[in-house]
């Protein structure tokens, strides 16, 4: 029965804890879904939304939970436009 609490014990979360993290990363997640599906009719409009979400979510389970520094400039979570992963692709697709 350990699986049930395996991830738990390696997030190092209680489970009202871990459920309240994965929670808000669904509304994040929901958030930059609705912003990339409105950016697919009207490429004008959440041009880094998309983008700057996943920087975002990235830095807070991976960068913050591990205690890393991460080393790119400007990584802190949804900065303006110009620090988003879009920007440093050939075209700036999204």
């Amino acid at each position: 029965m350990k699986f049930l609490t395996q991830h738990l014990d390696d997030a190092d979360e209680t489970y009202f804890q871990h459920m309240r993290f994965a929670l808000s990363f669904a509304g994040h997640m929901l958030i930059g879904a609705i912003a990339c599906t409105i950016h697919a009719v009207a490429p004008f409009l959440f041009v880094s939304t998309g983008s700057q979400r996943i920087k975002f979510l990235h830095e807070r389970m991976v960068v913050a939970r591990k205690g890393l520094k991460h080393t790119a400039p400007n990584s802190t979570a949804l900065k303006g436009r110009g620090n988003t992963i879009e920007s440093a692709a050939a075209g700036g697709a999204d």
